[in-house]
């Protein structure tokens, strides 16, 4: 955080004279929290001039400090600011920047007189952040994400082995007055440094929108050269280049980030490190490291902002955050047509779903249908599989509880283990950098608060001495014992085999809680359980009695994923997701597909990879952390709308006619 923001509750009074600070709720936000109070008039010799950066009003905010004698914060969007560029952004209503760079020693861009990146380079502070940087770099490149992020993963670049030459908005107050005859001068330096070779001019993505216009033309290309205005990842384009061209670009850093020695012809605060080829020269600068570069940009000059916590953050939480909301509009751009979809599940299904043009809802099968609830995804072939996730919510789904987590699966769905899905297609990849070490901590939260799936309290019953084996009964109608089971395909079968073959044990036999509740089929006679079990531990806390038991058997539950998460040995009779991997001992028809993974690559697929979060008091995608903060909060009402409770009770009325609700 720089050096300008206060203690809570100490706020510094910033005037400023451009209105777009006062029109925009999340920079006056971020600016509060980072200590500052926004006003405008004559300021005093404690105050400070804020100015966004070199904006067409900015000599406003100058004029005023030159007067007055008062120094100047200069304010800045930060190197990963939201998904759409930021005027697009603002149309939304919805999106802002995560983070801001607040100088007061100068502006990045302008490189007559230092700035706060330069200064935690030339210092040594940001040295002592070389690891941490790495592993940010890393990160963000495996998320494939830029300042902006409006590119597709399917979006396909140019074929390999191109010279890149990157353009820019025309009034980019980083290009110092460069122009158009720049610009074609560059495009010339590439051409002659290296003939015979492709170009590939790559526009901004504010350009291809008709934001704003750039410098290059079609006019302006040879033969066998060409544009890149589709949405392609920068990384993508930058793993292509054969070399990369740039005046001022953000793009020209990126390349620097992924490995490249760019050409740069402007004079950006990342040039004259070292680490480009710069046509100009920068005799204050010194020699530094890409990390320590990335250290002071990213890590160090920014103020980030949670969004969905309403408080600044770090880096690392920023980008969990901008990754959460890129991925949902990569998925969701084009909006959806959904089939499938009871009532009550629509609300939660337009919020989750709804980043880009919206979903509506269809009771007829198509192929123009793009989203399904699983269970109904035979009817619509190809349409993307929803179900819900494995930390879901505080209440059951089955009493009309609103999810936290939803799963969106373009393959299959975690739950059939008769055909691939995305899920396995994740777990057979590599962990992206740092993914173990979230992954840990996020199961370390997930014991450490008690969540569970429905996250349902209850009293613990007295529970005997000796090897305690807890058997989690299932809905047996439920798709994963339809499509997963083996032999064993109800629950009074399921707790025979344990008392089969564990005679002297102590079974603990848990309902599921929609069986309890009288809304899905799958309860055992009381003198079935009397003879098998010990222990009926009926409306009891999961995870209470996963902190007391030794064992878990199961055919296909969660709750076995959950105990494998408390390091608890599990045997699974079915093929559940989790099963098949070396993990769990199987005694079910597991598929052969499935091979070796370890712990925190199952926890990472499972909680953070596979499943879409989405907060409900932002009303934002968000990630897990985010989620898994909100059940921790007992003060929060997550059991959904006063209507949606009031259905919940009618249900509960006619369980035992649920063909009248249920589908």
């Amino acid at each position: 955080m720089p050096e300008t923001t206060k203690a809570a509750g100490e706020l510094r009074r910033l005037f400023v004279y451009n209105g777009g600070f006062f029109r925009q709720p999340r920079i006056r936000r971020i600016l509060k929290l980072a200590g500052w109070q926004l006003t405008t008039g004559l300021p005093g010799p404690e105050d400070m001039v804020g100015v966004w950066g070199e904006s067409p009003t900015s000599w406003r905010g100058e004029a005023m400090a030159r007067r007055r004698g008062t120094p100047i914060l200069r304010v800045e969007d930060a190197f990963l600011r939201s998904v759409l560029p930021g005027r697009a952004s603002e149309k939304t209503g919805r999106r802002g920047p995560v983070g801001l760079i607040l100088d007061p020693v100068g502006l990045h861009f302008r490189p007559e007189q230092p700035s706060h990146i330069e200064t935690l380079i030339t210092s040594g502070r940001a040295q002592a952040l070389k690891d941490r940087a790495r592993l940010g770099i890393d990160r963000l490149i495996a998320a494939d994400l830029s300042k902006y992020n409006p590119h597709l993963s399917e979006a396909p670049a140019p074929d390999r082995g191109y010279v890149l030459v990157v353009d820019q908005t025309g009034n980019d107050a980083s290009l110092l007055g460069a122009g158009r005859a720049e610009f074609l001068a560059m495009l010339s330096a590439a051409r002659d440094e290296n003939p015979g070779q492709r170009i590939v001019i790559r526009s901004h993505p504010e350009t291809v929108r008709g934001l704003r216009p750039g410098h290059f033309t079609a006019a302006d290309l040879l033969a066998g050269e060409e544009f890149c205005d589709s949405p392609v990842s920068p990384w993508a384009l930058l793993r292509g280049a054969s070399r990369v061209y740039a005046m001022s670009s953000q793009f020209g850093y990126e390349a620097m980030l992924a490995g490249h020695r760019p050409r740069i012809f402007g004079q950006p605060f990342y040039a004259g490190w070292g680490l480009s080829e710069d046509a100009h020269s920068f005799h204050r600068r010194g020699a530094a490291t890409i990390e320590t570069l990335f250290a002071a940009s990213h890590l160090l000059a920014p103020v980030w902002y949670d969004p969905c916590g309403d408080r600044l953050t770090n880096f690392e939480a920023a980008l969990n955050q901008i990754e959460a909301e890129a991925r949902a509009w990569r998925q969701d751009h084009a909006g959806h047509l959904a089939f499938g979809m009871r009532l009550w599940k629509r609300p939660s299904v337009s919020r989750f779903f709804g980043s880009g043009k919206g979903v509506r809802f269809t009771d007829r099968a198509s192929p123009k249908v793009t989203l399904t609830w699983a269970n109904r995804s035979g009817e619509v072939p190809g349409a993307i599989r929803v179900e819900d996730g494995f930390i879901r919510s505080r209440g059951l789904g089955a009493a009309l509880v609103p999810p936290l987590s939803l799963v969106a699966d373009d393959l299959g769905i975690y739950y059939d283990p008769t055909r691939e899905s995305r899920f396995e297609k994740l777990m057979a990849a590599p962990l992206p950098p740092g993914g173990a070490e979230r992954a840990r901590e996020i199961a370390r939260a997930i014991i450490d608060a008690g969540i569970t799936k429905y996250n349902l309290a209850g009293n613990l019953p007295q529970l005997p001495q000796g090897r305690r084996i807890l058997v989690p009964g299932q809905v047996e109608d439920d798709a994963s014992i339809r499509l997963g089971a083996g032999a064993e395909r109800t629950n009074l079968a399921l707790l025979e085999r344990v008392r089969a073959e564990n005679a002297d044990a102590v079974l603990i036999y848990k309902p599921h809680p929609d069986v309890e509740a009288g809304l899905r089929p799958g309860a055992i006679p009381d003198a079935d359980l009397a003879r098998l079990a010990d222990v009926v531990a009926r409306q009891s806390s999961a995870s209470t009695l996963m902190a007391q038991v030794d064992e878990v058997w199961t055919i296909t539950s969660t709750l076995g994923f959950e105990a494998l998460m408390r390091d608890i040995p599990v045997t699974t009779l079915g093929a559940p997701f989790y099963a098949g991997w070396g993990l769990t001992r199987d005694l079910g028809p597991v598929p052969d597909r499935r091979g070796q993974a370890n712990l925190s690559t199952l926890i990472h697929t499972a909680l953070i990879a596979y499943p879409r979060y989405h907060d409900p008091l932002s009303d934002l995608p968000c990630p897990p952390e985010i989620a898994l903060e909100r059940l921790a909060d007992p003060t929060l009402a997550l059991g959904g709308s006063p209507g949606l409770r009031l259905l919940a009770k009618a249900q509960g009325l006619l369980a035992t006619h649920s063909w009248l609700w249920r589908r």
